[in-house]
């Protein structure tokens, strides 16, 4: 898939305008889950980000951001946003994969999923039952591309034999405190992009010297480093969670922030087994 290098990650957003607000600013991928409950937040939110809607305060206050905020949603259509949402373990039982989806679409209020996760491996989650039932949802047309979540490679290995459909996307958890070089290796070598979820490590990116000492050096902020790092790593795109206006452009702006080389590797060099979401 070709995603956008920044999404709207939206675990605990509960605003339907925060998800307008990005679409307005120029967000064109958004991140969401059944087991975030939140996925009529995020429908509402992107009806009202199609429909014209900036849907924030801030926004129709701003001369600059009302502007922007018009021209990108005038010209915003369903296909060019990517919405993705995730198979919590309790929806992964052949039986359970197509009702669960559709809710899922339902919810979200659009006629197909334009990428729909595997949350994690575990529970009802078999390889042999759960991928061939998501398969049949893109021969159906409510899923457009298939992917996984917090999988391993050998997971990955048995995703991309099993599946018909190519493996669209692998999201995991990626930041400067922690990351897997091995899932960066296998999604080059099979041709699909690795969604980073939990960029900014929580907001401890801001207690880590090497990235404090690069955004010094740029006069910017840890954040925006975190994303700039996270989105050099080839095939890396990050989906940082933001709801207020000021943290979403900054998000977004960010990657366009262009590290060095020594830069990265200062980065790349912090101690790397700080997981915030173990299985």
């Amino acid at each position: 898939m070709d995603l956008p290098p920044v999404g709207l990650g939206t675990m605990g957003i509960d605003d339907p305008d925060a998800v307008a607000t990005a679409l307005a600013l120029g967000y064109r991928h958004l991140d969401t889950a059944r087991i975030y409950d939140n996925e009529a937040v995020v429908g509402e939110g992107l009806a009202a980000g199609l429909a014209g809607d900036a849907g924030a305060a801030g926004l129709a206050g701003d001369a600059g951001a009302a502007g922007l905020a018009g021209d990108a949603s005038a010209a915003l259509d369903r296909e060019d946003v990517t919405v993705a949402t995730k198979l919590w373990i309790d929806d992964l039982a052949a039986d359970a994969v197509a009702p669960a989806a559709r809710e899922s679409a339902d919810r979200l209020g659009v006629d197909a999923i334009d990428l729909l996760y595997v949350h994690r491996p575990r529970g009802d989650y078999d390889p042999e039952a759960t991928l061939p039932a998501l398969d049949r949802l893109v021969d159906d047309g409510l899923v457009r591309n298939v992917g996984v979540s917090n999988f391993e490679i050998d997971d990955l290995d048995r995703a991309v034999d099993r599946l018909d459909a190519p493996l669209a996307a692998h999201q995991t958890e990626l930041h400067p405190l922690f990351y897997n070089t091995e899932l960066l290796d296998h999604a080059r070598e099979h041709g699909y992009p690795v969604v980073a979820y939990s960029p900014l490590a929580g907001g401890r990116v801001r207690e880590i010297d090497a990235v404090v000492e690069v955004a010094d050096a740029h006069g910017t902020t840890p954040e925006a480093v975190a994303i700039a790092w996270t989105t050099a790593k080839d095939p890396v795109v990050a989906i940082p969670k933001a709801s207020s206006e000021a943290h979403l452009r900054a998000n977004l702006a960010a990657a366009d922030l262009e590290l060095t080389e020594s830069e990265i590797a200062a980065i790349d060099a912090v101690e790397c087994e700080e997981e915030l979401f173990p299985e």
